[in-house]
């Protein structure tokens, strides 16, 4: 005779745990893998050094925006994410989920930077204000901003601002 023993109330838990787990690893990895799909465009910005040339992704979906630069593990100097919110706004943004400092320049309508948050702490939830109105925030490697220098006053060259 066949005999069923009932493993008790645990063991759904624990199945649906490990769907949920599998589910998030495979979301997490198709947002990876279309981050990194992602076409870099050119951003040059003009410095009182000159121009620097850097290579962004262009988050322009609410999704896109969400997800930033979470879970990336590295960033190249001249590499970034450039976050076109198509009008001037107060913004603010976080680190959660990001594992390596940001420098996050905060842009004007005109293309000016109005402000530079630097070196950005890893998996923080404390949200940075641009503290005025922004159409655009750039975020790259922590420290580049410093090392590439670029500074508040500077101006991006690109279609996504007034008068270009």
């Amino acid at each position: 005779m066949l005999r069923l023993t009932w493993a008790g109330p645990l063991l759904p838990a624990r199945v649906l745990s490990a769907c949920a787990a599998m589910l998030l690893a495979l979301l997490v990895g198709l947002s990876l893998a279309q981050a990194a799909d992602a076409p870099l465009e050119a951003l040059e910005i003009a410095t009182r050094k000159g121009v620097v040339v850097l290579e962004v992704e262009v988050a322009r979906t609410e999704q896109q925006r969400e997800t930033g630069l979470m879970y990336r593990k590295e960033l190249p100097e001249r590499q970034g994410m450039l976050f076109d919110f198509g009008k001037s706004e107060p913004v603010y943004m976080w680190m959660k989920n990001t594992y390596i400092p940001l420098d996050m320049l905060f842009v004007r309508e005109d293309g000016t930077i109005a402000r530079i948050e630097e070196m950005t702490t890893p998996f923080s939830t404390r949200t940075i204000s641009s503290g005025e109105p922004v159409k655009v925030v750039v975020e790259i490697a922590g420290g580049a901003a410093k090392r590439l220098g670029i500074a508040p006053g500077d101006r991006l060259s690109t279609g996504l601002f007034s008068g270009k």
